[in-house]
């Protein structure tokens, strides 16, 4: 089955459509809101290519799967003709070992044929020599009744020898038809196995081939998707930056007599009701799905059990409450002076703010669960600064 992929140029042209500039200078409510809904299209986008290609991921690795069921299938085909081309071998061989044997024999029985003829044809020579006697000569010339009956089981001996050697030689005759068309049949059988067994191994290496070269292009396939993946979700966490920035603006711009969050350092709240185990740490890991080595954890695991309250961090105005990339379901605060935080992994229907909400400390923002590129229930909690993501366990409360 051929695979509909996203073209890299495609992707190359989704990035470039990413990274157009929005106007960071708007003077009015409405221009801001025109350059975050310009954003909000570029973000649908860019997320509904990282659908498209991890759709596409999963149904090459599921095509893969199959091939690959499919080639061990081939090799275990191969080694069972394998065998049977063996036992093939063993049978051949002992009818070559009875070929040889039904040889001898038919030699023996073509010498005594071959004897009795010379003795058939000696005794036609003699009596071509001497003159045809007929029996009633040589019964009539006796001397006497005992001497004509040694001469009549005489020739009642000559004629039964003449009649076994001719039955003799018929027997031998038959036999050596017979040995001749059982050789015959026995290699045709044999050697037709054979020919059919090596022509399914033949078809057995191809398949093999075959779903070599299928599982090499799936391989490459899966590769060229992961890349466009990745690239489009780097871009939409620039997007989001480029939302934030311009979601504060317009917050500021429609609160302008409201209070503005601007952190100025500090412990943060603990995001749970209580203290969780750190299942998975900042900084280099072994992805847990993929298994890539040294792969890069941008936040901290918290094994909280599903359902579990997750609480805003810091007092702060939420610049995203939705389905965020291998996040799930994420919400993103911004506590001001460039410091966010980051919920993921939330469980569907558990978040309980919207966008421009603001939020204070330890207020409940959503509820723990396991969507997203996640093995388990748990929270994903990040922090970051200026769009960058540090290492948030010297950010809250010991």
């Amino acid at each position: 089955m051929k695979s509909k992929l996203v073209p890299l140029a495609a992707a190359a042209g989704i990035i470039g459509v990413l990274l157009c500039p929005v106007h960071s200078q708007a003077s009015t409510v409405d221009d801001i809101q025109k350059d975050l809904d310009r954003i909000k299209q570029m973000k649908t986008s860019a997320q509904q290519k990282v659908s498209q290609a991890q759709s596409q991921l999963a149904q090459i690795n599921k095509e893969k799967s199959q091939t690959e069921t499919d080639l061990n299938a081939i090799f275990d085909q191969i080694d069972q003709t394998n065998q049977k081309l063996v036992e093939l071998d063993q049978k051949i061989e002992t009818v070559t070992g009875d070929l040889r044997e039904n040889a001898r024999q038919l030699d023996a029985a073509e010498e005594r044929v071959k004897a009795r003829d010379n003795l058939l044809r000696s005794r036609i020579r003699l009596m071509y020599t001497n003159g045809t006697v007929s029996y009633i000569d040589v019964l009539m010339s006796s001397t006497s009744f005992a001497d004509f009956l040694d001469r009549l089981m005489a020739l009642q001996s000559i004629v039964n020898q003449d009649k076994e050697i001719l039955q003799a030689n018929i027997r031998d005759r038959d036999l050596i038809g017979e040995k001749k068309k059982q050789i015959e049949q026995q290699l045709a059988q044999v050697q037709d196995l054979y020919d059919q067994t090596s022509e399914l191994k033949q078809t057995l290496l191809v398949q093999e081939k075959e779903k070599e070269v299928k599982i090499a292009s799936l391989d490459k396939q899966a590769e060229d998707l992961q890349e466009i993946s990745e690239q489009a979700s780097r871009e939409l966490t620039r997007i989001a930056q480029q939302e934030a920035a311009k979601q504060a603006e317009l917050i500021r711009k429609r609160n302008e007599a409201g209070t503005v969050y601007t952190y100025s350092g500090g412990k943060l709240g603990y995001p749970l009701p209580k203290v969780y185990p750190v299942t998975s740490g900042f900084g280099s890991r072994t992805d847990p799905i993929t298994g890539e080595k040294s792969a890069f954890h941008t936040g901290l695991d918290l094994g909280a059990p599903y359902g579990t309250n997750i609480l805003a961090a810091e007092d702060g105005v939420v610049i995203l409450a939705q389905w965020y990339s291998g996040y799930g379901n994420c919400v993103i605060i911004d506590h001001g002076n460039g410091l966010w935080t980051l919920y993921g992994h939330i469980h569907n229907d558990g978040i309980v703010v919207k966008k421009g909400d603001r939020v204070k400390r330890g207020q409940k923002i959503a509820e723990v669960g396991a969507t997203g590129r996640a093995t388990g229930n748990h929270l994903h909690f990040e922090v970051r600064v200026n769009g960058t993501a540090t290492d948030p366990t010297p950010y809250l409360r010991g």
